[in-house]
């Protein structure tokens, strides 16, 4: 149908989210076509440009359980939409919320840990940082 040579604004559609800002002819040739799993991560554009993925991990601190916080995590990071992970109580008193997604999404929901109109008191947050590691169906609280 299209050549590899075409540059129309339909190139790359197919490959998902983001393709408006894909570089002309982007998804088209063997190193970043649908498929490679480079269709996010490979586009030109810079840090602004494409839509970086991450694993958050964040441990809340203070009185967060016995309070509907792991349930109110779970709604916040439905409302944001598109992460996947968990929220569990931790037997020394915290809740561990590991979350997946886009980064930027990811970030808001640390933000919301941190000074959101979280339930109970949150006393502090610790984060790391990783790459997505996959196998989450939603946002289960556990």
């Amino acid at each position: 149908m299209a050549a590899s040579t075409s540059n129309t604004p339909d190139d790359g559609a197919e490959t998902g989210q983001g393709a408006p800002g894909a570089a002309p002819g982007a998804g088209t040739d063997a190193e970043t076509g649908p498929g490679t799993g480079t269709e996010d991560g490979g586009r030109s554009g810079g840090a602004s440009g494409a839509v970086e993925r991450a694993r958050l991990t964040a441990w809340v601190r203070g009185q967060v359980q016995g309070v509907g916080f792991r349930w109110f995590t779970r709604a916040c990071a439905l409302r944001i939409g598109g992460l996947v992970g968990f929220a569990l109580n931790l037997g020394d008193g915290r809740v561990q919320v590991v979350a997946e997604g886009a980064r930027a999404d990811c970030e808001e929901l640390l933000e919301w840990l941190r000074t959101g109109d979280t339930p109970g008191r949150v006393d502090g947050v610790t984060e790391i940082w990783d790459e997505p590691r996959g196998g989450y169906d939603g946002f289960a609280i556990r």
